[in-house]
């Protein structure tokens, strides 16, 4: 089983609608993909900013594939993340499960 996290930082005052927005894109197409074994949110307020952490557990990297496409380090993004994310991070870290 492997593990796919992704990080981002946004403004603390949109935590609510960023959180409702990835829910009804990134985190609800991560379990309907084929292969995937759950999908969590995970967020943290530091003063005027919260950091966004998505993770993801996954049968294969082929079933990673059917959610990111070829090239499954780079991240997904969605067209309302540019208006939320302080920085756009280009790629996603994958651990296997011991």
């Amino acid at each position: 089983m492997i593990a796919r996290i992704w990080r981002g930082v946004i403004r603390a005052t949109d935590l609510d609608p960023y959180v409702a927005y990835i829910q009804d894109t990134g985190i609800k197409e991560y379990k309907q993909t084929p292969g995937n074994q759950g999908a969590w949110m995970l967020t943290r307020i530091d003063d005027d900013r919260a950091e966004i952490i998505t993770l993801s557990f996954w049968d294969s990297y082929a079933a990673i594939e059917g959610f990111a496409g070829p090239d499954i380090e780079r991240a997904v993004y969605y067209p309302e993340d540019d208006h939320y994310l302080l920085d756009r991070p280009d790629k996603v870290l994958h651990y296997e499960i011991a």
